[in-house]
């Protein structure tokens, strides 16, 4: 039977839509087996406690860095927090790593004089240009840190006054070239933004991290709230600029010249997350980008390398991460016209609940993540009922990031240079604080801010007519999809500045 041009087109599209979804049911799978790994580290320290190491005579010569760009609703907090540490005064070196071009630089020139009269070895970096952006500005001041050790905070975080004194001595093995903290958020409670960010790291901070170390496969650290041995990075080849995610790149590099990461879960660093829209897309397409020119650049010489091949495939899978939003993205515009294609095609819909393993994979490790592994003074009928509310809107609003997600991903992979754009933070705390609008908000609505509302009458309009039609088949995905993006659409409307 000769095949048609018509008949191209629907087998097209039907393969493009169960492609897609074969990939992130991978993808899902994979974090499934990071869960499965966390479970399994968590039923043995139930068995064996662990033990934490203690400073011993030696106490170490200590460098806190602190990389800041127009920072000027928080960096006086952060330098206020940094000289709480507890560690002996004539061991701490501080240095503030400067690079703004705003009423910042004298903030943190003032916090500077103020504390070095109070005897601290306190400085302020400042550099003629950014270039090389953080990545830059930290391989600057590596080369006159006094410090054995290299701890990094960025301008929203506060660390507890024990930070160095529960991460440093773990370098009592010679091994151990960083310790990594897991994050807290500060305002988690501000808004449904804050809320789903949260939710989102959670995971990060506990399942995968922890899973990945528990595996012992490769993992990172994450740019802030962890500590370096200042050697490692010398033997690592240093910073480097050529990506956005510069902590993961010199993380993958450090892993394969033999050193090991360390991830304390039960050591805190709290921040401040993103409160408004567009800071987070900022945030997203930083990590996005950066995720995939770190897997240009890392994934051959990963494959050339003597690791496991199971430790090959799981360190791929973690730098391709970000990968699986063009996925997503393809999935969700490619689920219109597959409606279309079913009756045409003859295709069985009962085929699609096999890829229902995916959420349930994801729902599992949510669950864990937020429900089971994160201590809150609520109680777990709380975190429960929470959970309910917040997982199907963290899904709608993760896929409604995909479109500006995927930008990120496919300039990252095609090797376009961009700069490295902050993350603006506003000191907000609680419900009481307000977002300062005369500083640092986005005054334009972008194109993709555009395409968004867009897609968000594509799958609205779509779900009305499988409704109408009485093909019901995606209809809850469509329904999903128009309400991501169009809360994207609407809260990045919200946060332009006027």
């Amino acid at each position: 039977m000769e095949i048609g041009i018509i008949d191209i087109i629907y087998y097209s599209i039907a393969l493009l839509y169960f492609g897609t979804l074969s990939y992130i049911t991978v993808y899902c799978l994979m974090q499934f087996h990071l869960l499965y790994h966390y479970k399994k580290h968590h039923n043995i320290l139930k068995i064996h406690p662990e033990e934490h190491p203690q400073l011993d005579d030696h106490t170490p010569m200590v460098t806190i860095q602190l990389p800041i760009f127009n920072e000027m609703y928080v960096v006086e907090r952060l330098v206020d927090n940094i000289i709480a540490i507890d560690y002996p005064r004539e061991k701490l070196e501080i240095q503030i790593l400067d690079d703004s071009t705003d009423e910042t630089v004298n903030i943190s020139r003032r916090k500077v004089e103020q504390y070095r009269k109070q005897g601290y070895d306190i400085s302020l970096v400042l550099r003629s240009d950014r270039k090389g952006y953080k990545a830059g500005a930290l391989k600057e001041a590596t080369t006159h840190a006094k410090g054995e050790f290299i701890a990094i905070f960025d301008a929203d975080f506060l660390p507890e006054p024990d930070f160095l004194k529960r991460t440093i001595p773990y370098f009592q093995n010679p091994n151990v070239g960083v310790v990594q903290t897991r994050w807290t958020h500060i305002n988690q409670e501000y808004s449904l933004l804050t809320k789903l960010q949260a939710f989102q790291l959670n995971v990060h901070f506990t399942v995968e991290q922890q899973g990945r170390e528990s595996g012992e496969y490769l993992l990172q650290f994450n740019g802030t709230a962890g500590v370096w041995r200042k050697s490692t990075i010398d033997d690592a080849g240093g910073w480097e600029a050529d990506t956005l995610t510069e902590d993961l790149d010199l993380s993958y590099r450090a892993q394969l010249k033999g050193w090991q990461i360390m991830f304390l879960e039960d050591c805190t660093a709290p921040a401040e997350l993103p409160a408004e829209m567009n800071g987070l897309k900022s945030q997203q397409f930083r990590w996005m980008k950066g995720g995939a020119e770190t897997a240009r650049k890392m994934l051959p010489t990963i494959w050339k390398s003597e690791l496991s091949l199971s430790r090959k495939l799981h360190g791929s899978l973690h730098l391709l991460a970000s990968s699986v939003f063009p996925f997503v993205f393809v999935m969700g515009v490619m689920s219109v016209p597959f409606l279309f294609v079913i009756n045409p095609l003859g295709i069985d819909t009962k085929i699609l609940s096999i890829f229902m393993i995916s959420l349930l994979s994801i729902i599992m490790v949510y669950f864990v993540a937020n429900v089971q592994g994160v201590e809150h003074e609520v109680s777990r009928t709380k975190k429960l009922i929470k959970f309910i509310f917040l997982f199907p809107v963290f899904l709608a609003l993760s896929m409604g990031l995909s479109l500006h997600n995927t930008v990120a991903v496919i300039q990252g992979w095609l090797g376009k240079q961009s700069a490295f754009i902050r993350t603006p933070k506003f000191n907000i705390l609680d419900i009481t604080d307000k977002i300062k609008s005369q500083k640092y908000l986005q005054t334009n609505v972008s194109a993709i801010t555009i395409m968004e509302g867009i897609m968000t009458l594509y799958f609205f309009i779509a779900m009305i007519f499988g409704i109408y039609t009485g093909n019901n088949t995606l209809v809850i995905l469509h329904a999903l999809l128009g309400y991501g993006y169009g809360t994207i659409f609407y809260l990045s409307l919200k946060h332009v500045r006027s």
